[in-house]
């Protein structure tokens, strides 16, 4: 082979490569950073063939099924943890993490307190040691949920195996044992509103923006000061009053929602889970009543992006959604997680919402479908809400075959 000949050779190779990292499109594009100053930018860049990777394991809850989850993430190249050899892990030893979980229903309609413990476990079970802080947090609007106030961290029904351990005796359990483990119900001043930090306000409340999106509402944000003296924005980072300065890095999000039913707008999973981000008291409930015009993908892109979206599907609502009763939920024992929030919804809501609620009378599940182009539709507030993360260069798909889905050590194409 002549140097002519070798030369066509290496560009042609250089050409295949490039073709298939572009074949999946915004599905692989990693952002280098998101507008409104969200953390995207301090998100560990990640193997491109994990982004609509949607991971699946069976799990009770009690079992170790967070465990295998996380292994089988490790296997493709998406490392829970960051350390020298993983620098591209998702969550370092110091980091504080928010676990965003459900906690305005009782029952069956709150993320699974065994699957919450599970995945505390695990971050505490870092190979570098963990030194850094754990917050179990959510916003019930201090309205509507199983009693009409809002959330609970404390729900005397729970939903657990045993159906009396909530996520505050999970808590208590991890600070007994000296760890760096809290809970923040947001809505204890979901009615306030406060200034950031940096202009030296220290009360507890939620930052409103002023500015309308385009979806038609403020995005607001918790800012608070955990038990432990940490002072977090969910948006700007870790705040550091002796600098006065923020540190956006070491704030990550993990998103554990439970699948289940919605009687507005029809599934509610990790997308629709981030109802829980922002004030909707001082907002005129305006991010709940645009969900159906994409509000949640504004959510997501403008204030901060989880690292990885754990989804809930032990016990999941198919039909009297989102309360979800112990008399009324569907023992699936399932887990799973992505990186794509849209890709995770899109599949958990076909394959396994959709048949479950087509088992219920009224024909409610054709609504569910994610592939529905018309308003009313799961798929065209989803489609909507995908949208507004690909305007901020930040990937995402309902294409299924942009996916993998890996059932422990076995991966499907599509589906």
């Amino acid at each position: 082979m002549n140097k002519t000949q070798r030369s066509i050779v290496i560009i042609l190779a250089v050409f295949l490569a490039l073709g298939v990292g572009c074949s999946r499109n915004l599905s692989l594009s990693v952002p280098n950073s998101m507008p409104g100053g969200g953390s995207s930018q301090n998100t560990p860049a990640q193997n491109p063939q994990t982004l609509s990777t949607i991971f699946v394991e069976n799990s009770n809850g009690i079992d170790d099924g967070a465990r295998r989850l996380f292994n089988s993430m490790q296997r493709e190249g998406l490392n829970l943890y960051q350390s020298a050899a993983s620098p591209a892990g998702l969550i370092a030893s110091n980091d504080v993490v928010i676990l965003k979980i459900n906690a305005q229903w009782a029952e069956r309609g709150g993320t699974n307190t065994d699957l919450i413990r599970a995945v505390i476990q695990a971050l505490l079970d870092h190979p570098g040691g963990f030194n850094g802080e754990i917050i179990v947090a959510d916003n019930g609007q201090a309205q509507f949920g199983s009693e009409r106030r809002g959330g609970s961290l404390d729900w005397a029904n729970p939903n657990s195996e045993c159906r009396t351990q909530s996520t505050m005796d999970v808590i208590r359990h991890f600070q007994s044992s000296g760890h760096r483990v809290t809970g923040s119900l947001w809505d204890e001043f979901t009615m306030t509103r406060v200034s950031e930090f940096s202009a030296g306000d220290f009360t507890d409340g939620f930052v409103v923006e002023d500015l309308m999106r385009s979806t038609g509402f403020e995005v607001s944000y918790p800012k608070f000061t955990t038990e432990f003296g940490t002072m977090v924005s969910f948006k700007e980072g870790i705040w550091n009053n002796n600098s006065r300065t923020y540190d956006s890095r070491p704030l990550k999000v993990i998103n554990m929602p439970v699948l289940k039913a919605h009687g507005l707008f029809q599934v509610t999973a990790a997308v629709k889970n981030y109802m829980g981000v922002p004030s909707a008291r001082l907002t005129g409930m305006r991010p709940h009543n645009m969900v159906g015009r994409g509000s949640m993908g504004t959510m997501l892109v403008h204030s901060r992006l989880p690292v990885l979206h754990i989804l809930d599907m032990i016990w999941i609502g198919p039909d009297q959604g989102p309360a979800s009763p112990y008399t009324r939920a569907v023992n699936i024992n399932k887990i799973a997680a992505a990186v794509d929030p849209v890709a995770l919804d899109y599949w958990a809501s076909k394959y396994v919402l959709m048949p479950e609620a087509a088992r219920f009378p009224g024909g409610r599940h054709l609504s569910m479908n994610p592939d529905g182009t018309e308003p009313g539709t799961f798929g065209h507030w989803l489609r909507l809400s995908m949208n507004e993360l690909h305007d901020a260069g930040i990937p995402a798909t309902m294409d299924e075959s942009q996916m993998r889905i890996i059932q422990g050590t076995t991966m499907v194409a599509g589906n």
